[in-house]
């Protein structure tokens, strides 16, 4: 949380003025929306677009930031991407490290396609060097509508706060169908059952705030080769 007390930078406070789509020197009745600013919007969402579509069957990997080389999970992440890029899937990450450098690093070691959609930050985030194609995004929701529309699957790793967002904005998409239904992969069972029985026992069955069937939207996996297998078996393109 930032503190209240602490005055902006001249950077912090560019961006935040960057970020406003109405016009913050015009308040009340007179705000008007800065067309230029939702025109540039637009244009980033059309070039993510046009880098996508080369790439015709996709897997997106999500996870935690939080680890390395020697880890489980990176481990796991980095096999699992070398297998399926093998099978023809360009793997897609957010460009990062953690579970975004192993997932590139296994497609990137067995001479796939590896993508990284980066965020430019006033700190700069370089793109892990296992990418072969890469773009960066301003802003970081036309970067998240990009991860979200880019593959045929999504492959979740144990993560935190980003990874459960951009896990339930796709569990969302699906459940409302706002997007076909596209095949949910979670890695780890000891990770994600908590999760899922919170999903079954006190979302659906206690409090019915959603269906019992909406649990069946994803597949938990607790192996590469299962996982791989889960993949293979539920992409039909």
């Amino acid at each position: 949380m930032k503190d209240t007390n602490m005055k902006q930078t001249p950077e912090e406070h560019r961006l935040e003025e960057e970020l406003r789509v109405c016009d913050p020197k015009k308040v009340g009745r007179t705000e008007q929306v800065d067309q230029s600013r939702l025109d540039r919007m637009a244009r980033k969402l059309n070039d993510g677009f046009e880098f996508l579509r080369a790439y015709r069957l996709g897997a997106t990997f999500f996870g935690s930031a939080r680890c390395g080389v020697g880890d489980d999970i990176y481990e796991a992440a980095t096999e699992l991407a070398h297998n399926i890029a093998k099978s023809g899937f360009a793997i897609i990450t957010g460009g990062g490290g953690g579970i975004m450098e192993a997932a590139n690093k296994g497609a990137y070691n067995a001479g796939g396609i590896s993508v990284g959609l980066n965020i430019t930050l006033p700190v700069e985030q370089k793109v892990n060097p296992y990418t072969t194609h890469s773009k960066q995004f301003h802003y970081f929701f036309t970067r998240k509508v990009m991860l979200t529309f880019a593959s045929e699957v999504y492959i979740y790793f144990p993560g935190g706060f980003g990874t459960m967002d951009e896990l339930f904005e796709i569990l969302t998409l699906i459940q409302t169908g706002k997007i076909k239904r596209i095949p949910v992969i979670l890695y780890g069972k000891a990770f994600w059952t908590p999760l899922v029985e919170f999903m079954c026992k006190h979302l659906a069955e206690k409090y019915k705030t959603i269906n019992p069937e909406d649990a069946a939207i994803f597949t938990v996996v607790d192996s590469v080769d299962e996982a791989y297998h889960a993949v293979i078996d539920q992409v039909k393109c």
